[in-house]
């Protein structure tokens, strides 16, 4: 896990759970998955999640297994799993990376889409509805945001 290794344990004690695809025995990707609340550092948002509801994180794919469906497998996986556990709604954040594409036809739908950038000291983003109706309504709720234009002090967690 790279420069965040000295966070898993911190991540376990709180309750996350991490899933991986292993590859020929090692891992290929990984994703976290909460049930609480979490920092959404691109966003410096607290996402609050009810209970039934769960919330899948800081994926990864290893370099030399990119291309390879990993991602999509990670989400596949973890969705299963909580389905199995009686969650009833996943909620994940996406960026523009090629891996994107497996978000949609891992079963997730859009409720939410934000531009954001951090400058020296400010935060500015901009929250847009991706759908009208209860589930970009629900989106908001679980954020305790709005949509429109955001611009606050900057707001830096580590999790």
């Amino acid at each position: 896990m790279g420069t965040e290794r000295n966070l898993v344990a911190s991540r376990f004690a709180r309750g996350c759970r991490c899933f991986a695809v292993l590859v020929d025995e090692s891992v290929g990707g990984y994703g976290w998955f909460s049930t609480g609340r979490e920092w959404i550092g691109e966003l410096e948002l607290e996402i609050t999640l009810p209970a039934g509801e769960g919330y899948i994180w800081n994926c990864a794919t290893i370099p030399e297994h990119r291309r390879k469906g990993i991602f999509g497998s990670l989400l596949v996986g973890i969705s299963q799993a909580a389905r199995r556990e009686g969650f009833k709604r996943l909620w994940i954040g996406s960026v523009a990376i090629p891996a994107e594409r497996a978000v949609g036809p891992s079963g997730f739908r859009p409720a939410l889409r934000f531009v954001a950038i951090t400058l020296p000291g400010a935060h500015v983003m901009k929250v847009h509805l991706a759908t009208e109706g209860q589930l970009s309504s629900t989106a908001c709720s679980v954020l305790s945001i709005k949509p429109g234009l955001h611009i606050r002090r900057n707001r830096s967690r580590r999790h």
